[in-house]
């Protein structure tokens, strides 16, 4: 009997069902033994600190500092080439100029642009800002995806097939291709976008970049059909991209970006890569599970000013009862910060203008009470190793949200800043270290005598 393809393709059959449970028997550790060997689950000791696997000039990563010999929790510091990221953001809003591209420049080049040479950068994005003939037909519009984190994976992938020098890894020529994808990523978000929506039936359009906007001010442009934006919101979109650009060498996808760029593959592959990692809900994709989390939370009170029932909300997300019943109160907590992520005290700033101007103070208050009440209730439920804070994706995805932006494109927004800090990383790794990365795994299962198939 000819069995029914999708059935074959797309159900879990009982015999897969019953294949899983095996796979889970025979994977399972004991978690003792992590602690017996010393490995560090997620490379991390229990205070969340990561195990030293490389060195960067690229930015770094600051919840510490010294006392009398001691390492103590300090108020989070995120600095880009040694630039605390609290002055170049005072630095570019006290100018009234766009940051993304000036930061940018600092990232890839190591130093602060002068005039002339931030112009001459910006117009040197500019001329990047198109995609090969007829992508967008070709690629985009056949068969796009209702994940936009895939739609993009795929046309970096595609973007290989165009580039006649696609596998020489020499500095000049990385250079070359990761400018091209800073400046190309906007488009294949938001064509992406247009295009899945095209394909359920929504008016198709898709307006071309304009050579004097901003990173930011293109985004959004191109994603709105009327085209029409505040300077507000640019500035903030524009912050968002800035804070999100890089985050230290060790998180998920920077790491990868590390990891695959040490196999001396090609720049599209390890974008692909880094795209694969921040895609997750643990990593990049947590932005979207506290706005959803919110919406819920909204749903279930009865008065958002109620303090009573919103610690009952958040004290059932605890005990896996509410939202998706997985014990999480996303956007709280950070793998390094311990008592502030700088990233979300910068951002929060911002949030309470821009919630005025869009008339979501209310919302804005909940996000605060949550803010302020989510600590000492997970401190309660919990046993804590280190401080727990609000962290960045906890006001991005409200940011986002104010700011219209489609739910499918919050992760994708935080990748078109992110491009840029992989860049920069991958250009590090291939200037630093010419040796694959390859820790080590303890084995433990014991070594066995084959059994012939007539005797099992």
């Amino acid at each position: 009997m000819v069995k029914d393809i999708d059935s074959i393709f797309f159900d879990i059959t009982p015999e897969i069902e019953e294949l899983a449970h095996k796979c889970e028997a025979n994977n399972a550790i004991d978690k003792e033994l992590y602690t017996k060997y010393e490995v560090k689950r997620g490379l991390r000791d229990l205070n969340g600190k990561g195990v030293l696997a490389g060195l960067t000039n690229v930015s770094d990563v600051c919840a510490s500092k010294i006392v009398d010999g001691k390492s103590v929790p300090c108020e989070g510091n995120l600095y880009y080439r040694g630039y605390n990221i609290k002055d170049l953001v005072k630095g570019f809003l006290a100018a009234k100029h766009p940051g993304f591209e000036e930061t940018a420049y600092l990232l890839l080049f190591g130093e602060l642009p002068d005039k002339k040479q931030l112009d001459d950068f910006q117009e040197m994005i500019a001329d990047r800002r198109t995609l090969p003939p007829n992508f967008v037909r070709d690629v985009m519009m056949k068969a796009p995806s209702r994940d936009m984190m895939n739609s993009i994976t795929r046309s970096i992938l595609q973007l290989y097939s165009y580039d006649d020098k696609a596998d020489d890894t020499s500095i000049p020529n990385v250079l070359r291709q990761c400018l091209n994808l800073i400046a190309q990523f906007p488009m294949l978000m938001v064509y992406g976008y247009h295009a899945y929506n095209y394909r359920r039936g929504e008016d198709l359009f898709i307006y071309a970049p304009k050579r004097e906007l901003s990173t930011a001010e293109n985004i959004l442009m191109m994603l709105r059909e009327d085209r029409k934006y505040t300077e507000l919101e640019a500035k903030i979109l524009d912050m968002a991209l800035v804070l999100h650009m890089d985050h230290g060498g060790g998180n998920n996808s920077t790491f990868t970006t590390h990891v695959v760029t040490s196999s001396g593959t090609d720049t599209y592959s390890t974008m692909a890569a880094a795209m694969a990692s921040l895609k997750g809900p643990k990593h990049g994709g947590a932005n979207v599970k506290v706005t959803q989390m919110f919406e819920d939370m909204k749903q279930h009170l009865t008065d958002w000013t109620d303090e009573d029932q919103i610690r009952a909300y958040l004290e059932a997300l605890l005990d896996k009862q509410a939202f998706d019943k997985k014990g999480l109160i996303y956007g709280m907590g950070h793998a390094v910060y311990s008592i502030s992520d700088p990233r979300a005290d910068i951002f929060k700033k911002f949030v309470k203008q821009l919630a005025k101007e869009k008339g979501h103070e209310e919302e804005y208050a909940l996000y605060e009470k949550v803010e302020h009440m989510a600590p000492e209730i997970i401190g309660e439920k919990r046993r804590m190793y280190k401080g727990v804070n609000a962290n960045v994706d906890f006001y991005s995805g409200l940011v986002y949200s104010m700011l219209d932006l489609p739910p499918a494109l919050y992760t994708p927004i935080f990748a078109a800043a992110r491009v840029v800090g992989w860049s920069a990383h991958r250009l590090e790794e291939l200037k630093n270290v010419d040796k694959i990365i390859r820790p080590a795994y303890k084995a433990l299962a014991p070594h066995r005598e084959y059994i012939n198939l007539e005797d099992r």
